[in-house]
């Protein structure tokens, strides 16, 4: 047969290598995904509920490394059981079926009790498909990279969860990756120097130089600014990291605009900040975009570019009704650099986001900021539920 081989890049996930095999004598077919771009820097955890067949269309992309889970089957595909795919919710299940399926004549003629209860459980797992009651569908994939879609874009999906994560030094081995050394550089050595190393372009995946600086922000706290430029391609990217600790509550940014000189003002979003402006009804969760210090005008403009690039409003996959909605909803987003007034909501729950108050330091009419206490579920999401910061020591001598 013959196997062909495209290397592309679908927005979200990188690279991606689509391969497809195909055989003239038997007609028999095979298409496969393989991640070609870099791990994120999280792991991801998307949760749905399906209650309709509607949400068995929606289209998923799935890792090698990825677990997906139906708890009320108590069923789950292990990581690296399957090859990556790019399918439907329904495509998974299919997929599940036809792997049961697979050895079953071998099992009946050896062990029927086991084979009748294998053929019990397809049996389930095919009645999922008619979505006669709920369940929940889950995929956990430790290097960021799967994906399921959001058919209502560029608003939030009550239905789908998407929570992201550190991963576990067993995940990082199981993706090959070492641990991190720190550098024995004091803070008042990096204040003072420009870090540099060596690394790849996300876009070209060519040899490239990464800048890491520690900047003080007036009013604020310190923050770490790094910045990559390829000479092959011409790709620059610049992303902002937080270098103080996370703060005791967390905080919330609301800014009411009123004038194009709004636009003008300095935001530093940090990855585990989620944007909402609820005029559009459009939120952006914590960890899209990563970190950013720009101005506000910046972040909407690169909002809207992250919509547009929406793989499932692009190429083969896409149809009118969503390319229509899209570009409705960026036309709305440019009226908001001044022409419309609107709300722009920053909530950080580790407190590490500033939006510049230009009446410093007066207070600013506009400008609210609130100070509130972390629920249990946002503590689990930025890892403090199981961080001990004190008698660590006392406990680690005993435990030894």
């Amino acid at each position: 047969g013959v196997t062909r081989l495209l290397l592309t890049r679908v927005p979200f996930f990188k690279e991606i290598i689509v391969s497809s095999f195909a055989c003239e004598s038997c007609a028999w077919s095979n298409t496969e995904i393989q991640a070609a771009g870099r791990i994120q820097e999280q792991g991801v955890r998307y949760t749905l509920a399906v209650t309709s067949r509607q949400d068995m269309n929606r289209e998923v992309v799935k890792t090698d490394c990825a677990t997906t889970r139906i708890p009320e089957l108590d069923f789950e595909i292990p990581a690296f059981t399957q090859k990556g795919v790019l399918t439907t919710i329904e495509g998974i299940i299919d997929r599940a079926v036809a792997g049961l399926e697979q050895d079953q004549p071998a099992r009946r003629a050896t062990d029927e009790e086991v084979a009748s209860k294998i053929d019990e459980f397809i049996g389930k797992l095919k009645q999922l498909k008619e979505v006669h009651s709920p369940f929940t569908f889950i995929i956990d994939d430790p290097s960021g990279n799967s994906f399921v879609e959001n058919p209502r874009a560029p608003q939030k999906d009550e239905a789908l969860v998407v929570a992201h994560y550190k991963r576990t030094p067993q995940q990082a081995a199981m993706l090959g990756l070492g641990a991190n050394e720190t550098p024995a550089d004091s803070v008042e050595d990096l204040r003072n120097e420009v870090l540099q190393f060596n690394t790849n372009c996300p876009e070209c995946n060519a040899p490239a130089n990464t800048n890491m600086k520690l900047v003080q922000i007036p009013h604020f706290k310190e923050v770490i600014i790094m910045a990559t430029n390829c000479d092959s391609c011409g790709h620059r990217t610049n992303e902002v990291k937080s270098g103080g600790a996370i703060e005791p509550q967390g905080t919330r940014i609301t800014l009411r605009i009123t004038d194009p000189s709004d636009m003008t003002r300095d935001v530093l979003k940090s990855e585990t900040c989620s944007v909402e402006i609820p005029e559009l009804e459009f939120e952006l969760g914590m960890g899209a975009l990563g970190g950013k210090f720009t101005t506000l005008e910046g972040l909407l403009k690169d909002i809207k570019e992250l919509v547009e690039r929406n793989p499932f409003s692009l190429g083969d996959s896409s149809t009118p009704s969503k390319v229509e909605k899209l570009q409705e909803f960026g036309r709305k987003l440019l009226d908001v650099k001044g022409k419309t007034k609107a709300h722009f909501v920053m909530d950080d729950p580790a407190g590490n986001s500033y939006l510049q108050n230009v009446y410093a330091p007066e207070a600013d009419p506009e400008l609210k900021v609130e100070h509130y206490e972390r629920t249990f579920e946002q503590n689990e999401e930025l890892g403090l539920n199981d961080m001990k910061t004190e008698g660590y020591e006392t406990a680690a001598a005993s435990a030894r």
